[in-house]
């Protein structure tokens, strides 16, 4: 189910929602020249981070592997940090529901999400 294309899209449009509500946090943290710099930190270090550190044929040769449970742990931190993020900047509504959206996307890619669990290669992402 996990390279279902409606899966890969709502999983995109996920990561690209994280990014967009990390850059607001940043922006909202301050009100001084600082928000420039944090609206542009943030969402940038979470996108090295979600794509240097990856698990075997994720679905290409990782930067830096890592275990599938840390990979999963740091799915799920990223995604968290963007849920409270939107809370934090008064959108909770929002929040509340990007994160019934993620838990929803992590149950539907049972495949990937076991993988990481189990912390095996998927042999779906190999070419």
């Amino acid at each position: 189910m996990n390279t279902n294309p409606v899966n890969l899209a709502i999983r995109f449009a996920l990561e690209i929602a994280m990014l967009i509500a990390l850059a607001c946090w940043g922006w909202h943290l301050s009100d001084t020249w600082i928000k420039y710099l944090l609206a542009v930190a943030f969402p940038v270090l979470a996108a090295i981070l979600w794509g240097v550190f990856r698990i075997q044929n994720d679905p290409n040769p990782a930067p830096v592997e890592i275990p599938g449970i840390i990979r999963l742990l740091l799915e799920l931190a990223l995604f968290g940090i963007a849920v409270w993020a939107l809370y934090d900047i008064g959108f909770g509504k929002l929040g509340l529901t990007m994160a019934i959206i993620v838990i929803a996307h992590y149950l539907v890619s049972y495949d990937r999400t076991w993988v990481m669990l189990r912390n095996k290669p998927y042999k779906g992402f190999v070419k």
